[in-house]
């Protein structure tokens, strides 16, 4: 999106003139702003503000909802399925290119855990974030309501693997969320919720360094959390979280943060990939060895010309893909134009991470804080970084009203299921959702 955001701009001209289309192959028709997914599980923003609706910030360019499907770059051509593709009976269709960006980012790196694919539940999706904040509220209610001690045992029991960012700011929000929602139940106390994170490592937030990392788990383990270093998830069969320390927590709840891995996509475009099947490319941000395709961001593995050793690629953050895309934007404009290229060429400027209301750690420009300032700026920083002023004016109000009034606590699961009533209603049984985190 940002590239295409800054393409249009640059080929303004040539897009009026029909000189230049520029088309955007999206699974979803919205950018999701990934770093806010915690406060909006959390309930701090509304879902519909973590996401940038691309037919509005980029009107110059021809939107395609779709997924590609496979690339052919010896014949410059793109297949894609659209959601018409089954409805129509006319198949996928064949976009023809002249230069093509590859940026489809990642997906959730899964292991063959027995049970994890029946019960585990992703932290990637604007979808996930909010399905898990009801599901947490639901869980609430089950346990308030159930006669069973082992029911309510596994309800109020909250399994997240994986200690690096999602992980640890997805369960650092949730567990403030949940909390303070327990004031409200009349048999359910904070003391009641367990919450453990499972981390494989001996740290958590390796971005932030070692000594920040040690805070937060402190920081954690003092709000009741428990914290599970040099461990891994062995088995979640039948809801039951089995880790390789021995310990067994039976469990409703089993969220998967345990990192990504490059979009399936990129097996299929024939192009050079590293061992981690990211695309190999240049610091100018051109495919390794290929004409007139470019990558950015989590898919591509670009050259750290920063870094004092060699082989070093760029991390996969937002903060790198956000300046890799105009980088690339102006070298696609100057490739057209026959003008040389530039290498992106970025220091990293430091991590910022959330650990609930008013908590955080930071890492910026050398200085480490915790605690309200460290927390304060990260807000700050991705209020400046989430698109369109749009967005941000929306967010910022709502964080000053979140200030001035009680959170919310409902739960709106049937949100996932909206014609499980009126299938009642209509003497059908309703059909299995086939969630098994609710």
């Amino acid at each position: 999106m940002y590239t295409a955001l800054r393409l249009q701009r640059k080929l303004k001209q040539r897009l009026r003139s029909g000189e230049a289309e520029i088309v955007v192959v999206a699974p979803e028709p919205y950018m999701t702003y990934q770093p806010f997914l915690p406060e909006a599980a959390a309930g701090s923003i509304s879902p519909r503000h973590v996401v940038v609706p691309l037919r509005r910030v980029l009107p110059h360019c021809t939107i395609v909802i779709g997924e590609a499907r496979s690339i052919d770059h010896s014949k410059r051509t793109a297949t894609v399925t659209t959601l018409a593709s089954g409805e129509d009976g006319t198949g996928a269709l064949e976009i023809e290119y002249d230069e093509i960006v590859l940026a489809p980012g990642s997906v959730s790196r899964t292991l063959p855990v027995p049970g994890l694919a029946d019960h585990g539940v992703g932290f990637k999706t604007i979808e996930e974030a909010i399905g898990l904040r009801n599901h947490v509220i639901e869980q609430m209610d089950i346990a308030s309501a159930t006669r069973d001690p082992a029911v309510r045992d596994a309800a109020l029991t909250f399994v997240f693997v994986g200690g690096g960012y999602a992980g640890v700011e997805a369960l650092a929000e949730l567990e403030d969320m949940a909390r303070y929602t327990s004031r409200y139940y009349h048999n359910i106390k904070a003391e009641d919720l367990k919450w453990i994170l499972v981390e494989a490592t001996g740290r958590i937030l390796p971005e932030v360094g070692e000594s920040l990392g040690r805070y937060a788990v402190r920081e954690l383990r003092g709000r009741n959390i428990d914290v599970r270093l040099d461990t891994r998830l062995d088995s979640c069969e039948d809801r039951i979280a089995v880790l390789s320390d021995g310990s067994r927590f039976p469990t409703r709840t089993l969220v998967w943060t345990a990192g990504v891995k490059p979009a399936p996509l990129l097996a299929a475009t024939g192009l050079p990939l590293d061992e981690r099947g990211r695309l190999s490319c240049t610091a100018r941000l051109t495919v390794e060895g290929t004409e007139h395709a470019w990558s950015a961001g989590d898919a591509a593995a670009v050259p750290d010309l920063t870094a004092g050793e060699t082989g070093r690629t760029t991390a996969p953050n937002a903060q790198h893909a956000v300046r890799q895309a105009k980088v690339l934007a102006d070298n696609v404009v100057a490739a057209l134009d026959g003008a040389p290229l530039t290498e992106y060429r970025h220091s990293y400027a430091g991590s910022v991470a959330s650990l609930g209301l008013h908590k955080g750690v930071a890492h910026i420009y050398g200085r480490r804080l915790k605690g309200y300032p460290a927390w304060l700026i990260h807000r700050m920083y991705h209020l400046s970084r989430v698109p369109t002023f749009n967005r941000k004016a929306r967010v910022l109000a709502e964080w000053t009203l979140a200030g001035l009034f009680k959170r919310e606590i409902v739960s709106l699961g049937s949100l996932e299921h909206p014609r499980a009533e009126f299938e009642l209603a209509a003497g059908r049984q309703p059909r299995p959702d086939g969630d098994d985190c609710q």
